[in-house]
């Protein structure tokens, strides 16, 4: 019951914050500038439409316990609905944290190109780990806390077929902003929840500090091994942009100055965004930044 509280707290604040406003966005850059953000586009939507973006995903069900069975009959307890799959592949076993596949006879599955008939598989939470296909078809198992399901993807989806580009703000290089890194000694830990209701506790190196119009703005970061992790939500969120915020990645912590480059242009959408099959986190309550940031992606599709 915490945890939906803070998840709808969470929300209600987000949507406090917005504020549409009819404006003339001015576009500003060398044009050494432009063509880095084109290149940057490029290569983000050939990583959505790779066979481990985003794109692809069709399917997502969290596992009983016991026995699940799987295809595309509709008597099974996991549907598979896209791509030409056989009416009973066969069964995932959950019992306790362990889930094991079961192939059918007559049916090859493949893992790492080889078939293979029964196999444990294995999830990190953070990282899918196990991947198995049958032609177009791949699966592996996520682990969300205590949660634990089955995510597939059809390589030859629709959605990668007819992707069109994401619309963005026009590029304004006053949106490349220097920083000041803040850091916390020791990390803060800051409390970053997700769509399905869940809290996660994240370790947090500093936060970034900047100043737009005369005013400071703070973003607490993540530490993401070499680069820092900004979660955040602005006052376009739910506007033109998505409502559970967006994502933006900085090159490295800080240097000899104290300074941090948070080039805004990059803010990118979660993936929720473009599929319902994703498990996004939402901005931590330090991160909701009472600012237009008219940079980056905007809203893609109907995943509001």
């Amino acid at each position: 019951m915490k945890k939906l509280l803070f998840l709808v707290a969470t929300l209600i604040i987000l949507f406090s914050i917005n504020s549409c406003k009819n404006e003339n966005l001015d576009v500003k850059g060398t044009p050494e500038y432009f063509e880095e953000i084109k290149q940057w586009d490029q290569k983000r939507a050939e990583r959505l439409k790779a066979d481990d973006g985003w794109l692809n995903l069709v399917g997502r069900t969290w596992l009983k316990q016991g026995e699940n069975k799987f295809g595309s009959s509709k008597e099974n307890d996991i549907i598979i609905e896209s791509g030409k799959v056989p009416a009973n592949i066969g069964v995932f076993i959950f019992h306790d944290s362990t889930v094991t596949m079961k192939v059918n006879e007559g049916i090859e599955v493949l893992f790492n190109g080889n078939p293979v008939k029964e196999m444990v598989m294995i999830g990190d939470g953070k990282k899918d780990m196990t991947v198995f296909q049958y032609e177009s078809i791949k699966w592996n198992l996520i682990v969300r806390d205590t949660l634990y399901g089955i995510r597939f993807r059809d390589l030859e989806s629709e959605a990668v077929k007819n992707f069109k580009e994401i619309e963005r703000f026009p590029v304004n290089e006053d949106w490349k902003v220097s920083a000041d890194f803040e850091g916390y000694n020791p990390p803060k830990k800051i409390f970053v929840p997700n769509v399905l209701g869940q809290i996660d506790e994240e370790p947090s190196p500093g936060a970034i500090v900047f100043t737009k119009d005369n005013q400071t703005y703070r973003i607490d970061a993540i530490d993401a091994g070499d680069r820092l992790w900004l979660i955040f939500a602005d006052r376009t969120s739910g506007e033109e942009t998505y409502g559970g915020g967006r994502f933006l990645y900085t090159d490295s912590k800080a240097d000899s100055a104290g300074k941090v480059i948070v080039d805004f242009n990059k803010a990118y959408n979660p993936p929720c965004v473009l599929t319902k099959f994703a498990t996004c986190p939402l901005p931590p309550k330090e991160n909701y930044i009472k600012l237009r940031i008219t940079a980056g992606e905007k809203m893609y599709g109907e995943n509001h």
